[in-house]
């Protein structure tokens, strides 16, 4: 059924007309000719004027650009060739390092036609710019994987040969009389070993207190049982109960 009610705006002319001719409205209102010269439509649906239908690419009708606004991945050539180099060698990451520059063109005054470098430890820095250089200025135009190879070895040559300076150089400071600490490594085991031997005496003895816990209470049980059964007067179980009641009472404030 079609609601009368949405349709009154629409017959208000008409029903000013009546009143007009039925003398119920003395003079026309000042709407009257406009309205009635320009009439409300009829038709309670919205036309909506045609339009030129765009085509779209239906993937992208309901998918957002991701990353529309995030800046560029800024990548170097070293990237990969560190990221090898470090996953071969973690522990060198354990290393220290000196990130600290004085000018910012330190990279001006090293030559990577050797490994070792002045004014410069020796770190995976090193093998990557080696590494690098021998790809670009090699005439035979070696693989990275050649160059890796080649660069890994100069650096465990240098890495060798620097251990064996240290050793040399502590034992002539040990054969004229210096004496030298535990190390970090040792200091460390002893600490661990300390902490060790406190947690197993505090672990005895917790259970040492459980065991006799459960024991208190294991020949209470035994000798109320004894005296239900007749086999113990009760008299007897009682004493051996306020007994161990007591002993277990002592036990309990003893322990912490």
């Amino acid at each position: 059924m079609i609601n009368l009610r949405r349709f009154r705006s629409l017959r208000v002319h008409q029903n000013a007309s009546q009143m007009l001719e039925a003398g119920r409205l003395q003079e026309e209102p000042a709407w009257y000719r406009v309205v009635g010269s320009i009439p409300p439509t009829t038709s309670l649906v919205r036309t909506i004027p045609p339009r030129l239908k765009e085509r779209k690419n239906p993937w992208t009708k309901n998918h957002k650009p991701s990353r529309m606004y995030m800046p560029q991945k800024i990548e170097y050539p070293e990237d990969k060739l560190r990221t090898q180099f470090y996953r071969d060698h973690p522990w060198e990451l354990a290393r220290p390092r000196i990130l600290v520059e004085n000018d910012g063109k330190d990279y001006l005054k090293c030559d990577w036609s050797k490994m070792l470098q002045k004014g410069k430890p020796l770190d995976g820095e090193s093998v990557v710019q080696r590494q690098l250089w021998l790809m670009e200025n090699d005439p035979d135009e070696i693989t990275a994987e050649r160059a890796y190879d080649m660069a890994r070895k100069e650096f465990y040559d240098l890495r060798l040969q620097e251990d064996i300076e240290r050793r040399t150089a502590i034992e002539e400071a040990r054969a004229c009389g210096a004496t030298f600490g535990k190390s970090y490594l040792e200091l460390g085991i002893e600490m661990e070993e300390k902490y060790l031997e406190q947690w197993r005496k505090d672990t005895i003895a917790f259970i040492l207190r459980r065991r006799q816990r459960q024991s208190t209470f294991k020949v209470i049980e035994f000798a109320s049982a004894a005296a239900e059964e007749g086999f113990i007067p009760a008299s007897e179980a009682e004493e051996g109960e306020g007994g161990e009641a007591v002993e277990a009472e002592k036990v309990a404030v003893a322990t912490p």
